[in-house]
């Protein structure tokens, strides 16, 4: 079995493979100060939950966007799976050609959801990950990633509004049956979530200007089956993109790894 971790600014989701297969998955809170055993320990929990053990698991794989994690991720894969973790970054085969002007500045959830979206759909592609940052890339039908926007995250939007205007509260993100609304929670809910509608399909309409062609448009991350309701260009939502990049990555890495 493979153990992934995507690993992102606001929350680790970890999945675990068996013959290509996700058989189970978790998200849990990313916290700088978790030692390797309180995050060995707590995802021995996770496995006794599902009546798994560290010694199903054959190798482990992460992809970090949060550096200060890395050391206590890393130093539980080789104490509790015994396994030297594969980190997503330089050196890692992927398939892809990254078009980008520096391909270091790529984050590697960017990379992985890349791989994982040609794969699984072709291209031309751009894939919206809505998470702590929303981003945006565009990959061309030549596997090759073109580059992309970033924007604030619906939830931090949501944080900046209720921490900078005095007499506003923090809101459920949840939709509202309607854009005019009779009291402040709906109307809050009403513009950030209609009004973050609105920006996502802006970006992608003038992503599919420049790109040109018949071009699919595939959205993952927390908040991505909220927006995609509402969106009048997001085809598909696929919540496990991410993880499925990382199995299709350890795929292509598993014969050097073990040579």
């Amino acid at each position: 079995m493979l153990l992934a971790f995507d690993v992102g600014n606001s929350n680790i989701v970890l999945g675990v493979f068996k013959d290509d297969k996700l058989v189970t998955h978790w998200r849990m809170a990313t916290d700088h100060n978790k030692s390797a055993d309180e995050i060995g320990i707590l995802i021995k929990q996770l496995f006794d939950y599902e009546k798994l053990s560290f010694d199903d698991i054959q190798d482990v794989i992460i992809s970090s966007v949060v550096p200060h994690v890395m050391y206590s991720l890393q130093h539980m894969a080789l104490k509790y799976c015994q396994k030297e973790a594969i980190v997503i970054g330089p050196g890692i085969k992927t398939g892809m050609n990254i078009k980008y002007d520096n391909p270091r500045q790529v984050g590697a959830d960017r990379i992985v959801n890349a791989v994982a979206g040609f794969r699984k759909y072709g291209g031309p592609i751009i894939i919206v990950d809505f998470g702590t940052a929303t981003t945006f890339c565009a990959i061309n039908e030549k596997c090759e990633y073109l580059g992309g926007a970033i924007l604030p995250g619906i939830k931090i939007s949501s944080d900046a509004l209720y921490e900078r205007a005095a007499k506003l509260t923090r809101v459920e993100l949840i939709k509202p049956d309607r854009i005019i609304c009779k009291n402040t929670t709906q109307s809050i809910q009403a513009g950030i979530i209609y009004g973050y509608v609105g920006s996502v399909d802006y970006i992608v309409r003038k992503m599919k200007e420049e790109l040109g062609g018949d071009i699919r448009v595939v959205a993952t991350g927390g908040f991505s089956t909220l927006i995609a309701s509402e969106s009048d260009l997001i085809d598909t939502v696929d919540r496990f993109l991410t993880l499925d990049g990382l199995n299709i990555i350890y795929g292509m890495n598993r014969t050097r790894r073990n040579a």
